[in-house]
């Protein structure tokens, strides 16, 4: 199992990186990141055509699902 290693080693650890592996860096995090919230996306989608599908989906106009979700009256 690996060590926890600071934020700020990691830090110094990138800028002692050439801006070329930076930069490759940088590129390669944020398609992660997309990546990521592609999953999250595709994943809670998965969820509401499941909710759908069962009868179990809540309906309603923005307004009355927030108001629903946050327990305000209207």
């Amino acid at each position: 199992m690996s060590q926890a290693i600071s934020f700020q080693t990691v830090v110094e650890l990138v800028e002692d990186l050439s801006e070329e592996e930076q930069d490759v860096l940088i590129d390669l995090i944020q398609k992660r990141r997309i990546l990521k919230r592609r999953q999250e996306i595709a994943q809670n989608a998965e969820k509401t055509l499941e909710a759908v599908r069962n009868g179990t989906a809540k309906r309603g106009t923005a307004a009355e699902i927030m108001a629903d979700i946050f327990g305000d009256e209207e």
